[in-house]
Parts: structure tokens; sequence; C-alpha cells
């Protein structure tokens, strides 16, 4: 299903309880209104789903549910949040055999940086143990992966299927989508620029906006795709606030919050990310309102 891999790949949200253990009987709701709303893909255990915060089993039994949920509606992406190529490869083999398509892996996130050489060797041994297709998720601002290095690394690990490019340069996603070659996979994290992201030829959109307003994001995607700008740029000028409402340090529980608010249990965030504060919900729900996807009554309580 890799081939099908392309489009919208919403990075759905854990949901996780006042105690802070995982409500796996909300997997399946969730998963069902994104599949409602159009969305093209599903990635669990990654940024959005506080895959950093999840133990072995948790991730495990989150990608298993995920997976049982979808039903082979759509194809479901493993992220997988670690430091060490042991532990990466040890995740990976634990979900190789639930069905999913492909492996969202970030580069260390921690404080010391492989050099390009042990970076390399990193992806080589990720996919030599656990066999499934990996994209790159270049997120981690010290361990920032160069266009130069991620085309090395495609190149050289035939297993490395693409890339997830993260962060606001949109200089740097236009060199990579520009040198990769067509075989290379390149999907943009930059949520408030996805429809420029469209216009360059990225293969989709994988990240935390599309959970948060699935539809909107679904419209827009198709609508460049078409080549309907008079369509595409109100939704794209729509999203923007969304993005700056949820783009804070405690995205998780403010993507959340915006889930909630169109009838999705969503749970809390995990310890310990920060609640939505008041002045935050005031936001999502205003830029929520603005898409139509609450009414104004709502977005002013």
């Amino acid at each position: 299903m890799l081939d099908q891999l392309r489009g919208v790949i919403a990075p759905f949200t854990t949901p996780f309880r006042e105690d802070d253990s995982v409500d796996l009987g909300a997997i399946g709701p969730q998963v069902d209104w994104l599949v409602a709303e159009g969305v093209h893909g599903l990635a669990a255990g990654g940024s959005t789903g506080e895959g950093h915060a999840l133990t072995r089993e948790e991730h495990r039994d989150i990608l298993a549910e995920t997976v049982r949920a979808t039903d082979g509606r759509v194809p479901v992406v493993a992220g997988i949040i670690s430091n060490s190529t042991a532990e990466t490869a040890a995740r990976g083999r634990q979900v190789a055999d639930l069905g999913v398509v492909a492996l969202q892996v970030t580069p260390p996130s921690y404080l010391f940086r492989p050099d390009d050489d042990a970076m390399v060797d990193h992806f080589r041994r990720i996919h030599g143990e656990c066999g499934l297709p990996i994209l790159v998720y270049n997120v981690v601002p010290w361990c920032y992966l160069s266009p130069d290095l991620l085309l090395r690394i495609m190149d050289e690990v035939p297993g490395v299927a693409g890339v997830k490019q993260s962060a606001g340069d949109m200089k740097l996603f236009a060199d990579l989508q520009r040198r990769a070659k067509p075989q290379n996979l390149i999907f943009s994290a930059v949520d408030a620029l996805l429809y420029l992201s469209y216009m360059l030829g990225a293969r989709g959109s994988i990240a935390a906006i599309l959970t948060a307003a699935p539809g909107p994001s679904r419209r827009l995607w198709d609508a460049a795709q078409a080549g309907d700008h008079a369509t595409a740029r109100p939704l794209h000028e729509g999203l923007m606030p969304l993005w700056d409402a949820i783009g804070q340090d405690n995205m998780p529980s403010l993507c959340k919050y915006a889930q909630s608010l169109q009838g999705v249990p969503a749970g809390l965030a995990r310890r310990p990310t920060s609640p939505a504060t008041e002045a935050q919900k005031a936001a999502v729900r205003a830029a929520l309102a603005g898409l139509g996807l609450i009414d104004q009554v709502a977005a002013a309580e």
C-alpha cells in the first residue's frame, strides 16, 4: 500500500485519561471521524500523537488498535521517536507484522548529533532490522538534516522511501523537492504553508493541522491538485489562523481541544504537556468558527 500513500495523512492524537493511561477505546471513534472527513491515510505515534511519551508496549498497542480500527480503509504509518538505533529498531520490529505501510522515524532527538556517516548507518540498520519502508521525519532542531544529507540517505539506503519535511523554511522544502528523484516521497509538515508545498509538488502532507481540521485540509489538497486556486486560496487563508492557534509548545493539548469541539473523544495530553489555557481555547474556537467547523455561538462561549 505504499503506492497509495499520498495526499492528506493525518497524524492523529493519542487519547490519554486523567491518570495518564491510554484510552484505547477512544482510538476507533477518532479513526472513523478522520476517515469520514476524507483523509487519505493515518499516522500514529508521531509528534501530534505524543510518541516521545509512549512506552514500547503502549506504542505497539496503539498501532495495533489503529490498524484494527482502520480495517484497510486507508494506509497507516507508524511514527517512532527514539534516541537510539536499537530502540528505534525494536519499536519498528514490534509493529512490522501489524500491517503498517511505513515507519516515520525522527533522527535522534536529544542533544548529541551523529555525524553524517553515522546518520546514514542509523537508518540503514533500522531498515535492515525491520524490513519496512522508512520516511525520515526531519523535525529535530539540533539534528536537522540538510537536503544534501537527506538525498544521500535515500540514495544509499533504498529502504528509505522519503522524507516528512518539517519546520517553516520553504527554501529548504523547495530545494529538497526540486532535487529529489521521482521515486522519493516528499511529504510536507509545514502546516501554515501546505498550499505552497502542494504547488511545489509535495506527495502530500503529514501535519498536525490535518488532524485538527481534516475536512478543510482534504478540500485544500483536492483544490490544489485540480489547479482550482479560487477554492484553494481561501481554504489556505482560513487554515492559517488555526495553525497560529494550535502551533504552540502544548500543541497536542490544543489539537485535542479542537477535536473535542467537533465531537471527537480526544482525551487529554500526557503530562508534563501543559493543558490549554482559556486564551488558547478562545483562539482555537475562533479559528474553527472561521472555517465553519463550529458555529459562532460556540466560538464565543
